[in-house]
């Protein structure tokens, strides 16, 4: 039992430091449990044993893994971007494939393992390519959408090769007859759970809901995820294929996003293990030994994947620039990648040499996967005269467009609230020029007539195309706080005393953008708490013109009365904003507690973060009470900080 306990005490202490490096670093955690594993595997300093039954609690991960991807599926999706999904992807995948087992036999090694090979390489990391796409603004550019496309094919191949990789391992006289019996076994098994378990599903978990049992719904997840996964593996095929279609059924009822909250820890951890698991197979004296052929195969996995899917999305009808980047974004290995190779590797189907060689390939691709897509803007530049040209005149139009309404408001971000500002600055006589990245937006406004161009707003020379050095105004339209910081950032570079509006979506970054510059910043949900509770003062006979004015009054005190809420059991609490979002604490001081006869100026409760918003006595309720005030036996204090810094505070009156 010690000799367990220590060991997964090295495993928790080993990941949480790594993951933090990895963290700061703006790097995706995975790579981090890949070298954990690399670092103390029996093949690293041997602190972790290659164990049955470690693999067997990684094989979990997998597991989740592809219960996600079943969740994340979608018939209306695939319906939508079915011409690049099954045209591109499909085409990517299958020259791949093509590809690395001509170069097998070409070589005079098995075409088995070509195949494996072909298959793992085919694979992109999902986790490191949407994540910087989404942070560089980019998943509705047409790059961005090729990409999610073909990751999104690159997913659902896996489920084919999940059923044929252990099929090729079989005798060659029988690989046929095995290989039709297992796309059989899977049809059949396949088609009795999608077609005859949608509306049992549904039933069972309306019964599960109405008992209104939090650890009960986990519960009945892990069941319905491990015992769909247990009946696939009992007809001879994988776990994964079995937690795929359990996620699938899933995401047809209305328990989807529930159930994708309550799995994430389970499957964030178990995921990790996995991956601190592949690290552990990554033979390093192999690797050095062959260190040319690792540094090799690195170059031609990232130079056939750019030139291979470059080459195919310029096919399917993209420019240049477009399609140098989607080549370049999917360019490396990926998670899926090292799930094959994990299936395959007691199989023997890959010689023990090829297989590291391919790991250690793949590892590498992912490290340099962020840089490489951080700088693709700047590679395509250098090679694509004709990307120059398109930015050239998207520039150009937005040029145009700000020329011909002087002065004007820039509004970046045409959504809804965009297009709701746009028609009142319209009838005030305002002139505007709105900046916008969606396509089909932008397209579809600008045949109504409306004043919108294609232009990324975090962009310095869109701003100054735009018109931003003659602007009277600028408004940041889309509730994005790391959009809004960048824009902020070249305003107060090109243009300091502009006046900026920023939407946000609640009030836990409010401080930090006028900091950066905002000159206002409207939080939705403040807003909307503003019109609920003036709304609910008329209909209870309170005179129009006093809600006006204590409307008036909460915002000429820039929402003070409304900074932070008291938290309830049907609030989030596992998201980021909750986490970094203040809340009101009421603490009632029972007799004997330590901050009784003290001045709150004494009890310096700003040093813990924590301020006093209220003190009520006696039934008396008093506002932004004196640093002087003495509290005494029966007060309640409210209190306005985070979750932890609260109950610090309340620890520090109750017991000093």
């Amino acid at each position: 039992m010690e000799n367990s306990l220590q060991l997964v005490l090295i495993l928790l202490l080993a990941a949480v430091l790594v993951v933090i490096v990895f963290r700061l670093l703006k790097l995706p955690a995975l790579i981090g449990y890949l070298l954990v594993g690399v670092a103390i595997g029996p093949r690293g300093l041997g602190l972790i044993p290659d164990t049955a039954g470690t693999r067997g609690l990684a094989e979990f991960g997998v597991v989740f893994l592809m219960f996600s991807i079943g969740l994340e599926f979608s018939l209306a999706r695939l319906a939508t971007m079915r011409r690049i999904v099954f045209g591109l992807g499909a085409s990517q995948v299958a020259l791949t494939l093509a590809v690395v087992v001509a170069a097998a036999l070409g070589s005079g090694a098995d075409w088995r393992a070509g195949v494996v090979l072909g298959g793992v390489i085919a694979m992109s990391s999902t986790a490191i390519v949407s994540k910087m796409l989404a942070e560089k603004l980019e998943l509705n550019t047409l790059h961005g959408r090729q990409v999610i496309g073909v990751l999104l094919f690159q997913d659902l191949a896996v489920v084919p090769l999940l059923i044929l990789i252990p099929a090729l391992a079989q005798h060659p006289d029988d690989l046929g007859t095995e290989l039709m019996l297992a796309l059989l076994k899977a049809a059949v098994v396949l088609s009795i759970l999608l077609y005859f378990g949608q509306r049992p599903m549904r039933a069972w978990f309306h019964l599960i809901a109405r008992q209104k049992s939090s650890e009960l719904f986990v519960l009945n997840v892990l069941l319905i995820t491990l015992g769909l996964a247990y009946v696939t593996e009992f007809a001879g095929l994988s776990l994964a294929l079995g937690a795929f279609v359990a996620g699938m059924l899933i995401s047809e009822t209305e328990y989807r996003y529930q159930v994708e909250g309550d799995i994430k820890p389970f499957r964030d951890v178990l995921l990790g293990l996995f991956f601190v698991t592949v690290g552990m197979k990554l033979d390093i004296p192999l690797v050095l030994g062959n260190v040319q052929w690792v540094a090799l195969a690195l170059l031609a996995l990232i130079a056939l994947k750019a030139l291979l899917i470059g080459g195919l999305s310029r096919l399917f009808g993209s420019d240049t620039g477009a399609a140098l980047r989607t080549g370049l974004d999917l360019a490396q290995g990926g998670e899926f990648g090292f799930v094959l190779l994990s299936l395959a590797a007691p199989l023997n189907l890959v010689p023990e040499a090829a297989l590291q060689t391919a790991l250690a390939a793949m590892v590498l691709s992912m490290l340099a996967a962020p840089f490489i897509i951080e700088r693709s803007e700047h590679i395509v530049r250098h090679v694509s005269g004709a990307d120059w040209l398109a930015r050239a005149m998207e520039l150009h139009n937005v040029a145009v467009r700000s020329m011909a309404v002087d002065p004007h408001v820039v509004v970046c971000g045409y959504g809804r609230s965009g297009q709701n500002l746009a028609r009142l600055l319209d009838q005030e006589g305002i002139g505007f020029i709105a900046l916008d990245i969606d396509p089909k937006r932008v397209r579809e406004a600008a045949a109504a007539g409306e004043q919108v161009v294609y232009g990324d707003a975090a962009r310095r020379e869109v701003l100054v195309a735009a018109g931003l050095l003659r602007a009277r105004a600028l408004v940041i339209s889309v509730a994005d706080t790391p959009l809004a910081l960048r824009v902020l950032a070249q305003v107060r570079e090109l243009r300091p005393g502009l006046p900026v509006v920023v939407r946000t979506p609640d009030d836990t970054d409010l401080d930090r953008l006028r900091e950066a510059g905002a000159g206002a910043v409207v939080a939705d949900i403040m807003e909307g708490s503003l019109m609920l509770a003036g709304h609910a003062l008329i209909l209870l006979g309170v005179p129009f013109n006093r809600v006006l004015r204590r409307i008036r009054d909460a915002r000429a005190e820039r929402y003070s009365l409304l900074r932070g809420y008291f938290h309830g059991a049907t609030d989030a609490v596992d998201d980021a904003a909750h986490k970094a979002q203040k809340l009101l604490h009421s603490v009632l001081i029972t007799p004997g507690a330590a901050a009784i006869g003290r001045t709150l100026d004494e009890l310096n409760l700003a040093r813990l973060e924590v301020e006093v918003k209220a003190v009520r006595r006696h039934n008396v309720h008093a506002q932004a009470p004196q640093p002087d005030a003495r509290i005494e036996a029966g007060d309640v204090l409210v209190l306005l900080g985070s979750e932890q810094d609260c109950a610090a505070a309340e620890m520090k009156l109750m017991q000093g």
